[in-house]
Parts: structure tokens; C-alpha cells; sequence
């Protein structure tokens, strides 16, 4: 009798293992952005204006039109000092001793500007976004992927 009862102990153990690892994918799969590499944050990208409204003039306010939005979602204060936001072609801006807030935000756009809490500046003359095709990639002072997104034809989530 003890000899069945470790058998049904192990059968049921090793059918719990492997229920869990046949689950393990489906929960890992949480946002469709992530891929395996990428490392959890409350911190992720939010909205993006990658095409300048109007006409492509390189203008300074044509240029600021242009943004990326990084949103904290998380309650308590995140330092993003060493962050890169990056695009495809590798175009990336670096950010300076920045505290977001729980629940704030802050735009990042591509022309020139005076950095305060609510906007960041690329201080660049030629736009970033590619409104045809592109990726965003948030990564941390790690140079861990934090957060992705692609738009255009052809890109894949």
C-alpha cells in the first residue's frame, strides 16, 4: 500500500510540474510589446506622434511636433537618469538626472527647447521618426529593453 501511494504522490507531483510549466509561456506573454529580453518597469513608452501635422519644413515647432511620451505607471517615483529612447536607425537620445513622479508623464521631442517637467528635448535638426516604418525602444541605465513599440507596414507585434 505505501509503495501505490508514493507512486500516486509522484504522479501527481510530476503532473503539477508539468502543468505549471506548460502554463509558464501563457502568463509570461502578458503585454504584447515584450519579448523574453525584455526587463519589467512601471515605466513604458505611452503615446507617439511620429509624424510631424503638417509640412515636413524642419522647422524648430515642426520638429517639436514630433515626440515620444514615457509614462512612470507605477505609484512611487522612478529615476530614468541614463535612459536611451532610440529608434531603428539609431538615432538615440540619452536622459539627464530625471525623477518621474508616480503616475506622470513626460514628452520627448526631437527639436530644441528648454527641458522642464512636463517636456524633454532632443535638441536635434532632422527628424527621428520614421512615419513610414520604425520602432521606439526604451531601455534603462542597464541597457536592458524596457519597452518597444513599431508602427508602419511590415512590423510585427
Amino acid at each position: 500500500m505505501f509503495r501505490n501511494a508514493s507512486r500516486v504522490a509522484l504522479a501527481v507531483l510530476g503532473s503539477a510540474a508539468l502543468a505549471a510549466t506548460a502554463a509558464l509561456p501563457a502568463s509570461a506573454d502578458g503585454h504584447h510589446r515584450h519579448t523574453p529580453q525584455h526587463w519589467r518597469s512601471a515605466v513604458v513608452l505611452g503615446a507617439i506622434q511620429y509624424d510631424s501635422p503638417g509640412r515636413d519644413d524642419r522647422s524648430n515647432r515642426s520638429l517639436n511636433a514630433e515626440w515620444v511620451t514615457v509614462r512612470n505607471t507605477g505609484r512611487t517615483p522612478v529615476n530614468i537618469k541614463g535612459w536611451s529612447l532610440s529608434d531603428k536607425s539609431g538615432h538615440s537620445y540619452r536622459f539627464g538626472n530625471l525623477r518621474l513622479a508616480g503616475h506622470s508623464q513626460i514628452r520627448v521631442h526631437t527639436g530644441y527647447g528648454h527641458d522642464n517637467r512636463w517636456s524633454v528635448y532632443q535638441d536635434r535638426r532632422n527628424y527621428v521618426w520614421d512615419n513610414n516604418r520604425d520602432t521606439a525602444t526604451l531601455r534603462n541605465d542597464h541597457r536592458r529593453i524596457v519597452d518597444q513599440e513599431s508602427w508602419g507596414w511590415g512590423h510585427r507585434r
